[in-house]
């Protein structure tokens, strides 16, 4: 494309552009043309007064566009367009998308249209909600390479996750941030259902904890969660236990721990557990409770967890409700920061 420009010796060139670019008067479509002497900076206008340079025609070359969504380079029918997904996560190398079944058919195209707008990423998988106690989700590979293993960096930190064969959400770094930088100096902390331990590994590495339990009953994620614990470097500070969360009250009676913080991020069955976790208060404890609920039954379940905790003679203060994410068009993805005080001292529950 034929358009005027200013030619500028190579030491001026950088000023020069910085103040056309600031008074508006440089075309950011096309490419800026050097050569060994000069630089050429395209121009919107020919009559600027710019003295003491040469305003000369070239030849320049347009930017490609990068595109901002997969969808304007996907090539589907029209009317398909609108009802593509526009979320998805990335973790690590790897796209994770849910896909109505009407959409299938067309899941190579989309899978091929992410890779070529996220290109630090090499694979495309097609999940399937969350389901069972192991919380794994049926995989396929859509686009790219074929793997379900990557490294996914989180606030300075290497996870190694298998999407395949265990649940990790990127979109909860900010929360496991939010409460790695609550713990105090010297708190023993318990992620019940630690997954490839990021809560655990990322609290011991921003806090300072005494120890950090990470217990986690699927095999493979306790074998991964070991493997974040020696990538992190934060082997003396995280143990990985390789049970089921029921038998937190074995773990704390054979460990002889007094535990100050609680991490339940088991979001539809959490509710479960916590009379046992009120079982192990002696004193005060907080709990990190995750849920995944309607916002009219929010309310409900806080109530239904007051009145556990009346029955295990204890009494929750300073409630805090966050809602983290969107989980479906009427779910909430929620987090409770919740004080746990028993209200007379006793270890009966805990021995008994």
């Amino acid at each position: 494309m034929k358009v005027s420009c200013v030619r500028v010796d190579l030491k001026k060139a950088e000023k020069v552009r910085r103040g056309l670019l600031s008074s508006g008067h440089l075309r950011t479509d096309l490419k800026i043309i050097k050569d060994d002497i000069y630089v050429y900076l395209p121009l919107k206008k020919s009559n600027l007064p710019l003295n003491n340079y040469d305003i000369l025609t070239k030849n320049f070359e347009m930017h490609k566009k990068k595109p901002r969504s997969y969808k304007e380079i996907i090539s589907v029918p029209k009317d398909v367009l609108s009802f593509l997904p526009t979320s998805y996560d990335i973790v690590g190398e790897i796209i994770l998308i849910k896909l109505p079944p009407h959409l299938l058919k067309y899941k190579s195209e989309i899978g091929g249209s992410l890779l070529e707008v996220h290109k630090g990423c090499k694979t495309v998988c097609l999940v399937n909600p969350v389901k069972g106690e192991f919380r794994a989700r049926r995989t396929e590979v859509i686009a790219g390479v074929k793997k379900t293993r990557t490294f996914h960096n989180e606030y300075g930190l290497k996870f190694l996750v298998d999407v395949s064969k265990v649940y990790f959400s990127p979109r909860l770094a900010a929360e496991r941030n939010r409460v790695a930088c609550l713990v105090k100096k010297g708190e023993t902390v318990i992620d019940m259902f630690a997954g490839v331990a990021p809560f655990s590994v990322m609290i011991a590495k921003v806090a300072e904890p005494k120890i950090v339990y990470a217990i986690e009953k699927n095999k493979f994620a306790a074998e991964i969660a070991k493997e974040n614990t020696r990538l992190n470097n934060v082997l003396d500070k995280v143990e990985v236990i390789f049970t089921d969360a029921k038998n937190i009250r074995e773990i704390i009676k054979n460990k002889k721990i007094s535990t100050d913080r609680f991490i339940m991020n088991l979001p539809f069955l959490a509710h479960k557990f916590f009379p046992l976790v009120l079982d192990c208060i002696e004193k005060v404890s907080v709990v990190h409770y995750y849920d995944i609920l309607k916002e009219e039954k929010i309310e409900d379940r806080i109530d239904y967890l007051k009145k556990v905790a009346s029955e295990k003679n204890c009494k929750l203060s300073d409630i805090k409700i966050r809602k983290i994410k969107t989980y479906s068009p009427r779910e909430f993805y929620i987090g409770l920061d919740i004080t746990v005080e028993r209200c007379r001292c006793s270890l009966a529950r805990l021995s008994g």
